[in-house]
């Protein structure tokens, strides 16, 4: 489900591009080719923080009992009608987020916490975001 989020958030890259915000994404492990062959759904750099340091202090799970939910299963169906195929190897219980973050000492500008499995961030709110850096860096100048 990350590699269909990957690729949504990879079409904002002309708009992000115009904007010069780049796209970054941070991963956990690199298990095999895991990384290797989630590149082709992701458009901007990879970087492997194999200590964690990124997923905060508490990292965010979710146990077995996750693939339980509806909305897990539902998650599922859709990324594989999408065409998009996980990996099963590795550590796969940490939850994901979606951050802007503005230059300097801006900080956090918008935050998606996956609250599930496959609760994926709405792009268009991702691009309203990268437009307050935009702006806020002209205002600045």
């Amino acid at each position: 489900m990350c590699r269909e989020e990957a690729s949504e958030l990879s079409s904002l890259c002309p708009q992000l591009d115009e904007l010069g915000v780049p796209l970054y994404a941070v991963v956990k492990e690199d298990v095999g080719t895991e990384v290797q062959n989630f590149r082709p759904y992701f458009n901007g750099e990879v970087y492997l923080d194999e200590k964690r340091c990124f997923y905060g202090p508490r990292e965010r799970k979710m146990g077995l009992t996750g693939f339980l939910r509806v909305g897990v299963w539902k998650s599922g169906l859709r990324a594989f009608n999408n065409g998009f195929l996980g990996n099963v190897f590795g550590e796969g219980f940490i939850l994901g987020a979606v951050y802007v973050i503005g230059p300097g000492q801006e900080g956090i500008l918008f935050e998606h916490r996956e609250m599930e499995f496959g609760d994926k961030v709405n792009v268009q709110d991702v691009l309203h975001a990268a437009r307050r850096i935009n702006s806020q860096l002209q205002l600045a100048s």
